[in-house]
């Protein structure tokens, strides 16, 4: 490029460099703009604060810790409600036996009980018979006497008699209270000695008397005793009447 134009151009090149150099040396550009300062626009608003990002996954866990020191003992706590009954537990073994205890008061024992025998021959008859053999009378309730049995403790009585019978037939009657309750009759048979007996569950009141007589006539008092042939009659208190007594 020849004339004018060439000669504007050259001119310019060789200014441009010197004016670089005088307004670098003058003023300095910011640093926070990316072009010179005489290029540079005015400062920006700060922005909007973002979204807050996702939570990120649950890390591994780490090793376990050492045993921290035993804590101070709290205070009692309320006592709790009675459970539920457990089970019947095994059997145990037996004890050992204890010492003896005191000897106690003795309870009352309620006795009467009489065994008698005929000791003379052919009674008289519609009378008590007489039995004077005693074999047993330790309370006394029997009185030989008269041949009969008075109750002085209220109950429940047994009564019996076993007769020999020899000589003549045989009627008897066990009596209470001026009333005879049972009949025995036995027939002798000639040239035999035979057996008659008979028993009675009697209740008795205190007072009441109870005998064994012959009844009717004379040829009917057979009952025999000797020295080898008894005829007994017994009674005994099977249990007293705990109510009155």
């Amino acid at each position: 490029m020849r004339g004018p134009a060439g000669f504007f151009l050259c001119s310019l090149l060789l200014v441009a460099p010197h004016c670089t150099e005088v307004a670098a040396q003058e003023v300095q550009p910011d640093p926070k703009t990316p072009c010179a300062n005489w290029m540079g626009g005015a400062p920006g608003y700060p922005g909007h604060n973002g979204l807050p990002g996702r939570d990120g996954k649950d890390g591994k866990d780490g090793q376990k810790g050492e045993k921290g020191e035993e804590g101070v003992q709290g205070p009692k706590g309320d006592q709790g409600e009675i459970g539920v009954l457990g089970r019947e537990g095994p059997r145990g073994f037996p004890g050992y036996p204890g010492q003896k205890g005191e000897k106690g008061e003795g309870a009352f024992v309620y006795r009467s009980a009489f065994s008698v025998g005929l000791t003379e021959r052919a009674p008289h008859p519609n009378v008590p018979i007489r039995f004077s053999k005693i074999f047993y009378n330790e309370q006394s309730h029997y009185d030989a006497s008269t041949g009969k049995f008075l109750c002085s403790i209220p109950g429940m009585y047994y009564f019996a008699y076993h007769l020999t019978v020899y000589l003549t037939d045989v009627k008897v009657s066990l009596y209470k209270k001026d009333k005879a309750v049972i009949f025995t009759y036995d027939q002798f048979q000639k040239n035999n000695v035979d057996q008659a007996s008979g028993s009675v569950l009697l209740h008795l009141s205190t007072g009441d008397e109870v005998w064994l007589q012959v009844y009717g006539e004379g040829d009917n008092n057979g009952v025999y005793a000797d020295n080898i042939n008894d005829s007994t009659f017994m009674g005994f208190l099977l249990y007293p009447d705990l109510d009155v007594n």
